[in-house]
């Protein structure tokens, strides 16, 4: 289960020359699918979006009608960033995130790059994503530094639109997400496209050998892929990148999502140790206004259907135990429009129940509190003793357990982490993150493993997952100092990770800056001759 990835060796050498690269289009039958279903597609969002309030701009949108003004060039911004050899002072990057995950990750990348004067257009895909990306970057686009939009269809005729209007010197995809019609398209039109925090898991592989034409395009139009892992970047030579293209640079999924970067990317450690003491006091606060200070809480993070449920099963056994009777567990259900029904599902099960949104007021009585809110998970995640981060108890991929570790919280993930698998087992091998049968889990310490249960290896094996579980929840929460212990050990696993960062930033920035160096000097060739 464990990915072979935990002791990789990130690439320290410079990014390769871009040499003139032939555009590779994919096989006329994708085209043509393309083409098929573009019509299907739009029936889609018309069922999915049509209710809400910003249809007609996300159709618009996604099938090239109309998009918002670009971003503008700001003075302050063109003092620091690093000068545009081709001559062009406009230096626009398109960067895609799919949806709430992908925007979380990429946006302190985002942020550092627009600390160096780019301006960002970002696309979405999914309704979360959207609403996400525009609460995360709301005063950069109302300063006109980002642009904000959903993702064009993969239709050239629209993405020939897309580009026309944005004008981007680089695109960035994050991730695994990419379209095989955009990708031809930047090529042709020489606009360099980077993977960034690149992963593909096996089963993602599997599908995308099964359209193998179709993949080996995107893979040779990239300009450089980078990739989180060394399974990822194997996986991506045997689709058809060359390995000229791909560098091993580490997750983005361990940079602390601050929400500015004020100065330039040296900086970071310093607003990564602001940003904490913020969340710490806004925390304090938050604890005080609800009155849940000293009592022991556990948090069940960006929660999905069916894992409610196994959280709330594990509740009332914690409530059984004499010594944990006043235990809270505070939901955090990953959609919003999930809010409701989860909130029904609570009232069923018989606890007394409080919700964020209404802002009902936390009583000695409270059991459950559903914290149905956007934008604050980070304080629910810093407010508890334990965190069970969601997406993993269902087969999801797992959501992000570095937002819990970053603020010394302890973790625990089911099975279903193909998403993150490389983050949780370096957590899990000093402690900071349970999760069971996982070859990698040291205990914080000799007292942690002679405090728990006695269990034979046999038992464990016999034991489901859920149990096991269970059974370290129940044991952290029963033994706070080791639960600080195992949290501050992802803490500080979490800064020294921080360096992922900026090994990805300069690697755009070369790409950046080589297409530039070609753009001027085919440039000075044409008017030679």
């Amino acid at each position: 289960m464990p990915s072979s990835d935990t002791s990789a060796k990130y690439s320290t050498k410079t990014v390769q020359p871009m040499q003139s690269r032939t555009v590779y289009k994919p096989p006329v039958y994708y085209q043509l699918s393309i083409g098929l279903l573009k019509p299907l597609y739009r029936l889609q969002v018309w069922r999915r979006s049509h209710k809400r309030d910003n249809y007609q701009q996300e159709v618009e949108q996604r099938f090239g009608k109309r998009y918002p003004l670009p971003p503008v060039e700001e003075a302050a911004n063109t003092l620091n960033a690093k000068a545009d050899v081709s001559g062009n002072g406009k230096k626009v990057i398109w960067c895609h995130a799919v949806s709430l995950g992908e925007t979380n990750t990429v946006a302190p990348l985002l942020d550092a790059l627009l600390a160096r004067g780019y301006q960002i257009w970002l696309t979405n895909t999914t309704q979360t994503g959207f609403a996400r990306g525009a609460s995360r970057f709301a005063e950069d686009i109302a300063q006109g530094r980002l642009s904000h939009s959903y993702v064009p269809v993969d239709s050239p005729a629209v993405i020939e639109t897309f580009l026309a209007h944005v004008q981007p010197v680089a695109a960035l995809f994050v991730e695994t997400e990419l379209w095989a019609n955009i990708l031809t398209k930047l090529s042709e039109h020489h606009i360099p496209s980077i993977l960034v925090n690149g992963r593909l898991s096996a089963s993602s592989f599997k599908s995308y050998q099964k359209i193998g034409a179709v993949s080996a395009s995107m893979m040779k139009n990239l300009s450089l892929i980078i990739a989180q892992d060394n399974d990822s970047a194997k996986r991506f030579r045997q689709l058809g990148a060359h390995s000229a293209q791909i560098r091993v640079a580490g997750s983005l999924k361990w940079v602390i999502n601050t929400p500015k970067l004020k100065d330039k990317v040296s900086d970071i450690d310093g607003d990564i140790d602001n940003e904490r003491a913020n969340i710490q006091a806004h925390t304090s606060n938050i604890a005080a206004d609800l009155g849940i200070m000293n009592r022991p809480i556990w948090v069940a993070a960006s929660t999905h259907s069916g894992e409610e449920e196994v959280a709330l099963a594990w509740q009332q056994q914690i409530l059984s135990n004499p010594t944990l009777t006043d235990a809270l567990l505070i939901i955090v259900p990953r959609h919003p429009e999930r809010f409701d029904e989860v909130a029904e599902l609570i009232q069923k099960s018989g606890f007394a129940m409080a919700r964020r949104s209404i802002n009902e007021t936390i009583t000695a009585q409270t059991q459950v509190y559903l914290a149905d809110s956007m934008g604050e998970l980070m304080h629910w995640f810093a407010l508890a003793n334990v965190a069970l981060v969601g997406g993993s108890l269902v087969d999801i991929g797992g959501h992000n357990p570095v937002e819990p570790a970053s603020v010394a919280t302890p973790v625990l993930m089911g099975n279903y982490t193909q998403s993150c698998q490389s983050v949780v087992d370096k957590l899990a091998s000093v402690g900071a993150l349970y999760q069971p049968k996982n070859e990698f889990y040291c205990p914080i310490s000799d007292d942690e493993q002679s405090a728990q249960p006695h269990q034979s290896e046999l038992d464990k094996k016999s034991l489901d997952d859920e149990t096991l579980l269970y059974q370290q929840l129940k044991h952290w929460l029963s033994h706070p100092p080791l639960a600080k212990q195992a949290g501050q050990a992802g803490a500080q696993m979490t800064e020294q990770q921080q360096a992922v960062l900026s090994r990805q930033l300069l690697m755009i920035e070369d790409i950046i800056e080589q297409h530039s160096m070609q753009t001027l000097s085919q440039s000075l060739s044409q008017d030679l001759n």
